[in-house]
């Protein structure tokens, strides 16, 4: 495998002096997982960006034991990546303004080229005003206060008019969020979350309801609430229905009813402030991306075109204990969506690679 990372702390004053000239994206949550994940998509030139250097972000208060990531890094002799641990102390009353976390993400901003946020638990329902369901999960809120002030800098939302994004800025900047990312996002702008797809948008009880239904209305694999086997696929492979592929990818001209896997029981409900739908589940009901009216490189997927399962033909799963032992690769091979997944990641290398940072 080729040595790519080596993990330290840095101060931001040194850490942009040594790489301010280079393709530089921000990953939030850089945990282990997300690591590999995205040492394997550059090895395996799914990510195609000449140069370039990761800078892993994430708030000390946060859940996760970072030391994993950092034991990871050092393992492997990785030499480009950094870690940031973010100390400055953020309450939830002020997410939505000027705080503690400014400067660090104007900074993280004016030195990078694009920034992603990965999938994750359920968003606290008190940062969007609303009760909590009794199937909302709640595990790492310091991390969901982290990014979603993040994101509320970057591009701004109806519960601050007055704000003035960090995009405005340099517009062609480039914001990619990923199933919790995308939530994110659209909580960040303003909106808020239906709580529980199955029972709220369709008006199920029980699993055998939700696995007896139509495949393209499962965002997720029941059978994991009956069965104890490691061999099961922890979401499910579906259709959705592209409304504006621009955003999505640069040059897939294909198919607009493309196979996704998602892992999720939330989804979005109202549109925070500039979102734009691009794409929903088979029925209408289920919002699968969105974009950003000022912003043309603001992208959020609802569905997963990262994990290291969808690449590697070697890693294989099934949805039910019946079923065959499957890649997903082979699954999005078969229905001719894997196309698809590799467009969406050449999209944002050109978009990473062709923009430059804005000094002001």
């Amino acid at each position: 495998m080729k040595k790519l990372f080596l993990s330290f702390v840095f101060s931001f004053t040194l850490l942009f002096t040594v790489i301010a000239q280079e393709n530089i994206l921000i990953l939030v949550h850089p945990t282990e997982y997300n690591l590999e994940l995205f040492a394997y998509l550059i090895e395996n030139k799914i990510i195609e960006i000449d140069s370039i250097k990761i800078i892993g972000v994430y708030h000390e208060k946060e859940t996760y034991d970072y030391s994993k990531s950092e034991s990871f890094i050092a393992e492997n002799n990785y030499t480009n990546i950094k870690l940031i641990e973010i100390k400055e102390p953020l309450t939830p009353d002020r997410l939505f303004q000027n705080n503690n976390c400014t400067v660090t993400f104007t900074n993280l901003f004016k030195n990078s080229k694009g920034v992603l946020f990965f999938g994750g638990p359920d968003l606290p329902p008190s940062i969007y005003k609303e009760q909590s369901s009794l199937l909302t999960r709640m595990t790492d809120p310091y991390r969901h206060y982290f990014e979603t002030s993040f994101l509320f800098h970057l591009l701004g939302g109806s519960q601050n008019e007055n704000y003035i994004p960090l995009l405005d800025k340099n517009k062609d900047y480039t914001v990619y969020a990923i199933c919790l990312g995308m939530q994110t996002m659209n909580i960040a702008a303003g909106g808020t979350m239906t709580q529980d797809i199955p029972g709220e948008i369709y008006n199920f009880k029980y699993v055998e309801e939700v696995l007896a239904s139509d495949n393209n209305n499962q965002h997720r694999n029941y059978n994991n609430n009956l069965f104890i086997d490691s061999t099961l696929f922890s979401g499910n492979f579906h259709e959705i229905k592209i409304k504006n592929q621009h955003p999505i990818v640069t040059d897939y001209k294909e198919n607009l009813a493309p196979l996704v896997y998602s892992n999720h029981h939330q989804t979005i409900e109202k549109l925070g402030k500039d979102i734009l739908i691009i794409a929903t589940s088979t029925d209408g009901k289920i919002i699968e991306a969105i974009a950003h009216n000022k912003y043309p490189n603001v992208l959020g997927l609802q569905f997963h075109p990262e994990g290291i399962y969808l690449h590697n033909p070697e890693i294989k799963y099934r949805k039910n204990p019946n079923d065959e032992l499957k890649s997903g690769k082979q699954i999005l091979i078969d229905h001719g969506s894997y196309l698809f997944h590799l467009e969406l990641w050449k999209t944002l290398s050109k978009k990473i690679e062709g923009s430059e940072i804005i000094r002001f």
